[in-house]
């Protein structure tokens, strides 16, 4: 193998076997020994490229005589975390738009709502209820009310009942809709967006998803609104 990134360069392959279905989920793989062989490598090279994989979840390990590293299952739930921190550094580190992120978040956001609609259970509405009675409490914090906020998006989406949509929305509701709210906190009316939430809850309650839809897009022109309100204050020369 050629001597760039070997460690990533195995973790790969490896990967590769997984996701081909050559490597199968609880299927013990060659200890680091026979790995090493096999990729004509040091065993603290394929060291290194198990710990790459562990990080991903992808494969577990086990002490002891019938010990070893195996392949893990990768559930949606565990993997969300990552799409969560991946998103957030996407956004963070780079050079997004408001406009754009919010864009992206609302338009993923109301893919799943015919579907939320339809399959939502009433405890999802009720939880959806819940922190729109929290979110109207005096005296409830900034942060606070933004975790309530991310709570019932997540409760929406959820409601598709679709693990894939689940684990796409991740980054859209719980990385993104809080570096929104960092933005735009300073100037919302909270009395306004628990108006939209309700609209929201009702129309899903309903099973009505064009409800649902429209209410989100009053909700995303809200959000862009606040924004540009920040904006322009912050660029606004200061008087003497």
């Amino acid at each position: 193998m050629k001597q760039l990134d070997l460690p990533a360069q195995i973790a790969g392959a490896i990967r590769d076997s997984i996701v081909e279905g050559r490597l199968i989920v609880n299927e013990r793989l060659p200890s680091e020994a026979e790995l090493a062989d096999k990729f004509d490598v040091s065993r603290p090279t394929v060291r290194e490229a198990l710990k790459r994989l562990a990080a991903q979840s992808l494969i577990r390990t086990q002490r002891g005589a019938t010990g070893g590293a195996f392949v893990a299952k990768l559930s949606f739930e565990a993997a969300q975390e990552q799409q969560i921190t991946t998103s957030t550094l996407l956004i963070s580190m780079n050079d997004v738009h408001f406009e754009t992120a919010c864009e992206a978040r609302f338009t993923l956001e109301r893919a799943c709502a015919p579907l939320a609609a339809e399959r939502r259970t009433m405890d999802q509405v009720m939880t959806m209820r819940k922190e729109i009675d929290h979110q109207a409490s005096a005296g409830l914090s900034d942060e606070a009310f933004c975790a309530s906020d991310v709570t019932f998006h997540r409760s929406l989406v959820d409601a598709a009942a679709n693990p894939i949509l689940s684990y796409q929305l991740a980054g859209a509701v719980e990385a993104m809709q809080p570096l929104m709210n960092m933005i735009t906190f300073s100037a919302r009316d909270r009395a306004r967006i628990v108006a939209l939430h309700t609209d929201i809850t009702d129309a899903l309650e309903s099973r009505n998803g064009a409800a649902v839809t429209s209410a989100l897009t009053g909700l995303e022109a809200e959000t862009q609104t606040l924004a540009r309100t920040v904006f322009a204050a912050r660029t606004r020369p200061v008087s003497s």
